[in-house]
């Protein structure tokens, strides 16, 4: 999330999850696997009002009072058919102990729902752990947490709302209080932006056989693939091809069959695909292949196998808020800061390459928006010693809606390795920007 704001002349500062004043700005970037989302647009405990129920036992009417609650998610930026998880964190419960007994710890049980809007309409059912500090007689419940999951199935901007929450306790006898929001929904606490899942590479490729001495051919037939596109079928030993090769052209419905001769005693595995180089997008495969080496071992000796897993793709980041620096009203010009490092670990051991991309939406605040191209950065890229790849570092230049690169590394024979990515950003604030905060949201995509 990008926040900035213009500053008068004695700003007051509030800090929350994030770092936000008069004159400063926050970018937040999102994390993922083999993508990395964009961070909510909105992150706050916000306050409702609450109708609660205490049990028959303590004699005492319904209690209407404002409950404190906050929404957080594992992944604020899901595309369609992602799972995510959300914790509704009551921060201040409106109920307090009944009794004049005093609760011991871990006896209280929370349970409540998330209501959900926007482009997926729906709630969310959450639970906590049997967990508490100790609660005196007719004391204020503890801060408590709940957790549960929801499939994104739409895309755009889903927004959560804490709502009604039930505490429930086990001490001498089973008791509940359940506490329903007046006025539902409850204000949004926090909004996640969600997108179509990309197309799936239906591409396909079967053998024959899955084994054959040095010279054999092997049946390879393939589907679906780019009508009367060129195939290119390469033999595999891990990620690396060898010598076997045949180019085929596709029919007019996409399939091919082929009968390449394997060799080489070090293929493991046959791929096909559209293009000059294996491009994972437009390939299929590896199908596994054994080269059957019947030459006699020497006397006396010992054939020794042994083989290394791919891993996976993946990116982390240092953290998810940059505090940049402040502009004056009036004056307009840059507020610049740095974008939390980002670390990309490439274990596929494949030919493959990767793609770092960021896109920024509009800031918006209290005079309006200003516009994503304003936001600029400058990248960097530093590649860990001892890695196959080289990190190269994406322009220098306004990242904008459309969004730029980041970082990338080339197809190759074998590429992976570690590799640490770092930005200077920079946004141009007009002069006469109404002042308070500005946010946005930048998203980075790994691919």
């Amino acid at each position: 999330m990008l926040s900035a704001a213009r500053r008068p002349r004695r700003p007051a500062v509030r800090r929350r999850r994030w770092t936000a004043a008069l004159g400063a700005v926050a970018l937040v970037a999102g994390a993922a696997s083999l993508a990395a989302p964009a961070m909510a647009a909105a992150l706050a405990p916000v306050d409702f009002d609450t109708h609660c129920v205490p049990p028959p036992i303590a004699g005492i009417p319904p209690i209407d009072g404002t409950t404190t609650g906050e929404i957080t998610v594992d992944n604020a930026a899901p595309k369609v058919g992602d799972t995510v998880k959300v914790t509704y964190t009551v921060v201040k419960p409106a109920a307090s102990n009944p009794v004049d007994l005093a609760l011991p710890a871990d006896i209280m049980t929370p349970s409540g729902k998330v209501t959900l809007g926007g482009a997926q309409p729906g709630s969310v059912t959450v639970t906590g752990p049997k967990k508490n500090p100790p609660v005196p007689g007719k004391g204020a419940f503890p801060s408590f947490s709940m957790t549960g999951t929801f499939t994104v199935t739409k895309p755009g901007s889903i927004t959560l709302s804490p709502g009604d929450y039930n505490i429930h306790t086990s001490y001498i006898m089973e008791l509940d209080t359940p506490c329903t929001v007046i006025s539902p929904p409850a204000p949004v606490s926090q909004t996640i932006v969600a997108t179509d899942a990309p197309g799936a590479n239906e591409r396909t490729i079967q053998l024959a056989t899955a084994s054959g001495k040095p010279g054999d051919r092997v049946t390879v037939t393939g589907a679906k693939f780019t009508p009367l596109a060129d195939i290119t079928l390469v033999g595999r030993a891990g990620a690396a091809e060898t010598a076997d090769r045949m180019t085929v052209k596709a029919d007019a419905t996409g399939g091919f069959t082929a009968q390449p001769v394997v060799n080489d005693k070090a293929t493991t595995g046959i791929v096909a695909y559209e293009g000059a180089a294996w491009d994972a997008a437009k390939g299929a495969g590896p199908a596994a292949y054994t080269v059957v080496d019947d030459t006699p071992l020497p006397e006396n000796s010992q054939k020794l196998n042994a083989s290394v897993a791919p891993g996976t793709l993946s990116m982390s980041q240092a953290g998810d808020t940059v505090a940049m620096s402040a502009v004056d009203f009036g004056a307009g010009g840059a507020s610049t800061g740095d974008l939390k490092t980002v670390t990309v670990k490439d274990f596929r051991g494949g030919p493959a390459g990767w793609s770092l991309t960021g896109k920024v939406t509009d800031f918006t605040g209290p005079g309006g928006k200003i516009d994503a191209g304003k936001l600029g950065w400058t990248p960097a890229c530093t590649t860990k010693q001892g890695s196959p790849s080289t990190c190269a570092a994406g322009s220098a230049g306004p990242v904008g809606s459309a969004g730029a690169t980041l970082a990338s590394t080339p197809n190759g024979a074998l590429t992976g390795g570690e590799f640490t990515v770092d930005a200077k950003v920079s946004l141009n604030v007009p002069a006469y920007t109404a002042p308070g905060a500005y946010s946005g949201v930048l998203t980075l995509t790994l691919t």
